[in-house]
């Protein structure tokens, strides 16, 4: 008995219409298959690196490098959003907004923010200012208890300073060359919140990283702040942080 030989046709030879139906079910089976997989990626779903890759924040330590630390812990939370960071000493602010500034220019940022602690929030007004006369100006600064009086010029979309009323941080006033919305915000009633533990200080942190990401990736801004009445002279606004 001869063996059967299935889609073989004439001289143990394949069918041809039999070859090309197999060829375009595979196909299509691959095609499904690269579908399915592309729409059940979580990484397509959520992916937010285009909206990061021209914002840059710059976080600024205060005096020495070890007063500050709570500022890596809030950059390595961005980095891992896809937001590009530089973390220095407060004394480099003349030299990044140099740098920032550049790389503004060339297109390669176009979100400038800002964030210091301590003399670090000190230096902020000055590397606005800087900025903005070098033409790069910054949609967002973000002070962690300044312990010195500043005033503030230049333009900036946003300036939120955060200062201890009871503690040694300060209010920042604006001049009449301030171009922008600037918030001066008590968190003296932040729990367990201090001049050196404000940047550690994990509510703090959560506070910090809404409001840059309202800003690189649109979302929505913190919630209004209740007002308080442990306002100072020459305060923008003045507001009790709560959860």
């Amino acid at each position: 008995m001869k063996p059967y030989r299935g889609d073989l046709g004439h001289g143990g030879r394949s069918d041809p219409s039999c070859r090309t139906s197999w060829r375009r079910l595979y196909a299509m089976a691959v095609a499904v298959l690269l579908l399915l997989a592309i729409a059940g990626s979580p990484a397509q779903a959520r992916n937010p690196a285009p909206a990061a890759s021209t914002a840059h924040v710059y976080l600024l330590r205060g005096v020495l490098n070890i007063f500050s630390l709570g500022l890596d812990d809030i950059a390595a939370q961005l980095r891992a959003q896809g937001i590009p960071v530089t973390v220095a000493n407060f004394a480099s602010w003349s030299s990044l907004a140099d740098e920032a500034a550049a790389a503004y220019k060339s297109g390669r940022i176009k979100t400038i923010v800002l964030v210091g602690h301590s003399s670090g929030a000190t230096a902020l007004p000055d590397m606005v200012a800087k900025l903005d006369r070098l033409g790069a100006p910054v949609k967002l600064a973000i002070g962690l208890d300044s312990v010195f009086r500043t005033k503030l010029s230049g333009r900036v979309g946003r300036y939120v300073n955060f200062y201890i009323a009871n503690g040694n941080g300060e209010p920042v006033a604006k001049t009449a060359q301030f171009q922008g919305k600037l918030e001066n915000i008590n968190v003296q009633n932040v729990p367990g919140v201090g001049h050196m533990s404000i940047e550690k200080n994990k509510i703090m942190q959560r506070k910090v990283i809404a409001e840059i990401d309202a800003v690189v990736f649109g979302r929505s801004a913190p919630g209004a702040q209740r007002p308080t009445s442990a306002a100072r002279p020459g305060t923008a606004s003045t507001a009790a942080v709560r959860e």
